[in-house]
């Protein structure tokens, strides 16, 4: 008999289950005995030799244990080794691992544990998230946590921020110890890539006779006159390798060389920092953290003076009109009578046998107004060097006394010592007040136009202190570039012939400041002691 129904009776229902038949991530049937492609993946983030026992370890362990599973297939281990979790931009094996996961090649991943997969919770919650919506399970053994469960990437998630942080707290130790060496003044480098220095047996920079020699090489070529990218092009000439071993040398590496402090025994610290322990990047020190100065730390390769004339020359060769260049002998050192500019080279006839190389004022054409300082060639420059050489010699021995006689009243530099010392003390002292003032507005209520009353005059002592610095160390650094210029000048004057009758390139950079050219028949020398002749 057919059911009826009558209005104002509930309908009875009937719910019928229709089971899953499939996997809901893998969309393999769930009677399916289709083996699990299974990968493992180690990671240690030192090269330290008990970290290298775990490595193996790692490696060994993951895959005897997916090859023991007789429903799981051992697809490959992945692994990174001497490599931080904090970013996975530079994990090799790892990003291969999860690129192989994308492309339907591995259903899961078997780790130790989450610090191992990522550090980092935005790389570990991003990464696993990819890997779930291709169907790719991951299984943390430690933790046992299976991707594909419910209660899964919230364990993550809390997993993942504990590892993070704790690397954020190592990292910070790191930091603290490093910063603590510094403070104490114990000095370290990347011997590997140092030229003139070896690691002594106390830690400490000792002196590698052979590259030492290279590097005294450098410092006296540049005080020759030649520039950062001639030395470089003549030490590759001459198969000298580089700090890093390799046989080419580029400009910058010089450069480096010639303003490293070390090579005169001190030692600048904490010259860059790490800005961010996820991203690791680096930054130079531009007063964002504490620098620590260290003098007579080691020994030195160069003497300071020899030292403080080269950066006082590097910074007299600054960009600009009158920039003082060393491309050729004469480069930076003929000056125009007229205008005051650098004379530089120019090449007439550089195709044809007529060949020839003057030079003339680098703006002589400027302008409405034509500079009537005239050309010159080079040998009519080395003879009239040669003739103003032959009077300053006559003068040596008065020059030479002069020099003794005024050498500590002109170029000392004692007073000027003193004063940098108590700008220090004062700079140290009015830094901690700052940090006292902060600290004090932050724990206790104040009247906050009081309290920035009270900074401003902190800061504005503090940066008084910190010019009048700079002022006098620049003074420092003058004075005693000038006095080995001096001395340089007497050495090389005492070494001279009575009689010169030829170019001598080493007395040219050693003796003249500049010359300059009023006419043909009026180009007047300057020596390093201000003595002008006129040849």
């Amino acid at each position: 008999m057919p059911f009826l129904w009558r209005e104002g009776e509930k309908m009875a229902k009937n719910v019928t289950t229709i089971p899953a038949t499939r996997n809901r991530f893998t969309a393999d049937p769930i009677s399916s005995r289709k083996k699990r492609r299974v990968a493992g993946y180690a990671r240690v983030s030192t090269d330290m030799e008990d970290q290298q026992t775990s490595y193996a370890a790692q490696c060994d362990y993951y895959t005897r244990y997916i090859q023991s599973r007789e429903d799981w297939e051992f697809v490959k281990l992945y692994s990174d080794e001497g490599i931080s979790a904090t970013s996975t931009r530079h994990r090799s094996g790892f990003n291969q691992m999860v690129e192989d996961a994308l492309a339907g090649r591995i259903d899961l991943i078997i780790t130790k544990s989450v610090s191992r997969f990522a550090r980092n919770t935005v790389d570990s919650l991003s990464t696993i998230r990819k890997l779930k919506e291709n169907g790719c399970e991951c299984y943390f053994e430690k933790e046992n946590i299976w991707t594909f469960d419910s209660k899964g990437e919230l364990l993550i998630t809390i997993m993942s921020s504990l590892a993070q942080e704790e690397s954020r707290s190592i990292s910070e130790n790191c930091t603290w110890g490093m910063r603590k060496r510094f403070a104490d003044g114990k000095v370290s480098v990347p011997f590997g890539r140092f030229l003139g220095y070896d690691r002594g047996e106390d830690g400490n920079l000792v002196i590698n006779k052979g590259q030492a020699e290279t590097v005294r090489k450098i410092y006296g070529l540049f005080l020759h006159g030649h520039s950062p990218y001639k030395i470089a092009k003549m030490l590759t000439e001459e198969g000298i390798p580089t700090p890093g071993g390799k046989k080419v040398w580029g400009r910058a590496v010089v450069e480096s060389i010639l303003t490293n402090e070390k090579y005169k025994g001190d030692a600048l610290l904490q010259k860059v920092y790490t800005v961010d322990f996820l991203s690791k990047k680096k930054k130079v020190n531009e007063g964002e953290v504490p620098q620590y100065y260290v003098e007579g730390n080691h020994p030195a390769i160069i003497e300071p003076y020899v030292f403080d004339s080269v950066q006082a020359l590097m910074k007299a060769r600054r960009p600009g009109k009158n920039r003082n260049s060393c491309v050729g002998v004469f480069s930076g050192k003929i000056k125009c009578g007229d205008c005051g500019s650098w004379y530089g080279s120019k090449v007439w006839h550089s195709n044809d046998k007529y060949r020839k190389v003057v030079w003339q004022c680098n703006h002589k054409f400027d302008g409405g107004k034509k500079c009537t300082t005239p050309h010159l060639d080079e040998e009519t420059i080395r003879t009239l060097f040669v003739r103003a050489l032959n009077s300053f010699c006559r003068e040596r021995a008065e020059i030479t006394a002069a020099f003794e006689e005024m050498k500590e009243a002109a170029f000392g530099t004692d007073e000027l010592d003193r004063e940098k010392k108590h700008l220090q003390e004062e700079m140290n002292v009015v830094a901690e007040l700052i940090q006292q003032c902060i600290a004090e507005n932050a724990r206790i209520a104040q009247n906050q136009k009081e309290y920035e009353k009270r900074y401003n005059a902190l800061a504005e002592r503090f940066d008084r202190a910190k010019a009048r610095l700079g002022e006098v160390e620049d003074g420092i650094v003058a004075k005693q570039a000038q006095r080995e210029m001096m001395q340089n000048l007497v050495d090389t004057l005492g070494a001279m012939p009575d009689a010169v009758d030829s170019f001598d390139e080493g007395a040219w950079y050693a003796l003249v400041d500049h010359a300059t050219v009023y006419g043909r028949d009026d180009v007047r020398f300057t020596f390093k002691n201000g003595m002008e002749i006129k040849a």
